[in-house]
């Protein structure tokens, strides 16, 4: 375990972001990162639940690498397996067995999985899911929620965050660049009303290829679906001849060992799961139905050059053994502590008769400083001030825990009980801070 080590608050940290500036545009490689608060920070290592930045500071991490991190940073197993594939070769421009290993794996973990390829981020995946659906229907429009996320290509960005009283049915563009044509395939509709989308298919009749979503709509709050929901979805695409996509990145292997769709009891065409799937290391993977994916040795094409390295399937193997060998107690513990926190959030509040909200299974998690009893849909959570939230979180990061700025939460099994009660140790003068 990485000890508490003192220095200079940041004063290193400045100046390597001064120095970032000027020749990474804002400091950064992804433009998340630049909404850390007072600055992005600078890290030399991580072990277990803690980061240690370049100044020298020690923090508890809840984002684990934005949701990758689920057995802990460093996990000595996970390491190891990639350790011992680099001394092998780090590509071989061919195939090796450990390919067929992890493909075997994913099967069996997965509900919906019978064949899989594997990319390296989870906007290919995404973007190969889309691509075999509409090989697979002969049709060309895709359906997405307003408020998901699937990935920063210029088809897959788009309604990730519309404002909260826009027409959740308009296709609405997120960056400067985007084509307009981005969208033209594109239909959007809210997520958890059923109703929505029965009458967005049934005014494109088969034209519709796919429909994507997270299925515990991670990106706008941990939301989950509404009782019956996905059920509904999934028979609107069976007998519409549409292929029912879930975006699990976030929720693969996190919530459930087989992900949101075993958990929930709903079974995709095809999904997509990168994150977790290797404890931090850049891997993806879009499977599902024979007859869909079997399209990619044929008339669909899907390459990379790095899909399937050795040390990306190493790092995936060695993490789905030991979630799969150990399934009962990490998943167990992942619930303990996440409940632990949210239950410990929620009492130090109420005694400050500040209002806050946290929901989620636990593994992952989302806190609004809002008086919602919960929150169900986009709009209702885009409605939330963000900003105590952003004060919340500098705060906490000053007393030595780091937390995602947006609001979402990760736990790992390397936090421990100690983790927690120097958390929550934390959070009543973050409370104070977040409400001034």
């Amino acid at each position: 375990m990485i000890e508490r080590e003192q220095g200079g608050r940041l004063r290193y940290g400045r100046q390597l972001w001064d120095r970032a500036r000027r020749v990474l545009p804002g400091g950064v490689n992804s433009n998340v990162k630049m909404d850390e608060r007072p600055q992005p920070l600078y890290f030399v290592r991580a072990e277990g639940s803690r980061l240690v930045d370049c100044d020298g500071n020690s923090y508890i991490d809840y984002t684990c690498g934005f949701g990758p991190v689920i057995l802990g940073h460093a996990y000595p197993s996970v390491v190891h397996a990639i350790q011992q594939a680099a001394a092998q070769g780090l590509l071989y421009g061919g195939q090796h067995e450990a390919e067929v290993q992890l493909a075997e794996l994913l099967r069996d973990l997965v509900p919906c999985i019978e064949m899989v390829r594997l990319n390296c981020t989870g906007s290919e995946a995404v973007a190969a899911a889309i691509r075999l659906a509409r090989a697979y229907t002969g049709r060309t429009k895709v359906i997405r929620f307003a408020g998901h996320y699937h990935g920063w290509f210029d088809e897959l960005l788009i309604s990730t965050h519309p404002p909260a009283d826009e027409a959740e049915s308009v296709p609405l563009l997120e960056s400067a660049g985007q084509p307009a044509s981005a969208a033209a395939e594109v239909l959007v509709t809210r997520w958890n009303d059923l109703a929505a989308l029965e009458r967005l298919v049934a005014a494109h009749p088969g034209e519709v290829a796919a429909v994507l979503m997270e299925p515990i709509m991670c990106n706008s709050g941990v939301i989950f679906p509404e009782t019956g929901y996905l059920q509904g979805v999934r028979d609107v695409c069976r007998r519409q001849g549409i292929v029912l996509i879930f975006d699990e990145v976030i929720t693969g292997f996190r919530v459930h060992l087989g992900g949101a769709q075993a958990l929930l009891n709903v079974v995709p065409d095809l999904a997509v799961f990168g994150k977790a799937m290797a404890n931090g290391f850049p891997i993806s993977c879009v499977g599902g139905r024979r007859e869909i994916l079997d399209l990619a040795a044929s008339s669909v094409v899907h390459a990379g050059t790095f899909n399937g390295n050795p040390v990306g399937v190493a790092a995936a193997l060695a993490t789905l053994r030991e979630l799969s060998s150990r399934a009962n107690e990490i998943y167990a513990h992942l619930t303990a502590l996440g409940t632990r926190l949210m239950h410990g959030i929620r009492q130090i509040a109420a005694a400050k008769n500040i209002p806050v909200l946290l929901q989620g299974p636990g593994a992952v998690f989302y806190m609004w400083f809002t008086p919602a009893p919960a929150v169900h849909d986009y709009a209702t959570s885009a409605r939330i001030d963000r900003a105590p939230y952003a004060r919340f979180a500098e705060a906490m990061l000053a007393a030595g825990v780091r937390l995602i700025p947006g609001g979402r939460w990760y736990v790992s099994f390397s936090h421990t009980d100690a983790d927690v009660s120097r958390t929550l140790d934390a959070v009543a003068g973050a409370l104070d801070e977040a409400v001034r």
